[in-house]
């Protein structure tokens, strides 16, 4: 009864009454030291989830696989690999490395951390995987840093790799075939890719400019894998073709997608215009995201640097008119420069923004 208080009080975010709750637990069992770690994980409290932990350890009380899994987004929410490591070895100890959604939280956390090896590793070492697994390790590829001449470069143990440079804020890591051929051997394994899956794919497509693997794999959600693209596979799409400067294509394909295309879709294809200049079309599309999300300064911000950088400074005054007759946020006060043709707007924070 008394654990399932303290489930229900840390499920509503009422910690303290939680923890009142749980240090009245005379003989505390099990479940209730891993509904209290858990419940401090879920929270945010990761500091408080490893203390509770190493409170259970002292006390003599084995935790089982659900217990540590509650306890790795802890380390991952910390960047604590080593404490991870740990938890990897103490699952070894009592026999769960078998115990496969702990092994997929377990790649997960040297994913997260960057340890691209182990996490190879641990995946290999699997007699079954299921689709968490291949979407940990695939994740884990996306958000790395490091990239592999091939999957056929990992034997007995063996890695080869090199590092890549890390370019802007895209995070453009340069392995998305790496993430594609593994997506292809899941697949030829028979499991069945999910939505996140397929996110992922069209994402790591985007950040390694593989266009027409992205198109390829959009084009076969709903041939191969019964999967009704969403919002998010749609975004990725355009922002892929918009990077790639096919505009006419992306607004011609946001105009046939199956859902209703919202503030992100036209945010991407908003983006892909701006980059490559063309005013005319960021009108249109400005004029749906001023509907969309009336109130996001965004996207008046990047119509105002474009208006501004074509030097149409009528339309930079009355799109200034525009915010304050909505009372949006104020425009920082700025002042204009011309670097190798091109304008950028110096604010009063100290941030260089192009226009």
């Amino acid at each position: 009864m008394r654990n399932s208080l303290v489930m229900m009080y840390t499920q509503s975010g009422d910690i303290l009454s939680s923890e009142l709750v749980f240090e009245g637990i005379v003989d505390k069992n099990i479940v209730s030291w891993t509904v209290m770690v858990g419940g401090y994980v879920q929270n945010g409290l990761y500091k408080e989830g490893l203390s509770i932990f190493r409170r259970m350890v002292s006390s003599g009380t084995q935790p089982n696989a659900v217990t540590l899994m509650s306890i790795l987004p802890a380390c991952i929410g910390l960047n604590f690999l080593n404490f991870g490591k740990l938890i990897h070895g103490y699952g070894v100890k009592l026999g769960l490395d078998s115990d496969i959604p702990l092994v997929n939280s377990l790649i997960a956390l040297y994913g997260k951390c960057k340890d691209v090896k182990r996490a190879r590793s641990l995946f290999d070492q699997m007699d079954t995987r299921d689709l968490v697994s291949w979407n940990a390790m695939i994740v884990t590829y996306e958000q790395s840093g490091f990239t592999c001449t091939s999957l056929g470069a990992v034997s007995m143990g063996e890695w080869v790799h090199e590092p890549v440079i890390m370019i802007g804020a895209c995070g453009n890591h340069g392995h998305g075939k790496v993430a594609h051929e593994l997506f292809s051997n899941m697949v030829e394994e028979g499991v069945r890719p999910n939505m996140f899956t397929i996110t992922v794919v069209l994402t790591t497509s985007r950040h390694s400019d593989l266009l027409e693997e992205g198109k390829k794999y959009y084009e076969s959600m709903i041939r191969h894998y019964s999967v009704l693209p969403g919002i998010e596979h749609c975004a990725c799409l355009v922002d892929l073709l918009g990077h790639a400067d096919l505009l006419v294509e992306a607004y011609e394909f946001i105009k046939r997608i199956p859902v209703k295309p919202d503030d992100c879709v036209w945010g991407a294809l908003l983006g892909a215009y701006r980059v490559h200049g063309n005013l005319e079309f960021a009108e249109l599309v400005a004029e749906h995201l001023f509907i969309l999300d009336p109130q996001n300064t965004t996207y008046y911000i990047l119509m105002w640097n474009m208006y501004a950088n074509a030097g149409s400074w009528e339309d930079v005054e009355t799109l200034k008119k525009l915010m304050n007759e909505k009372e949006l946020k104020k425009i920082p006060s700025h002042s204009l420069v011309e670097i190798d043709k091109r304008f950028f707007q110096l604010l009063s924070m100290p941030k260089l923004c192009p226009l």
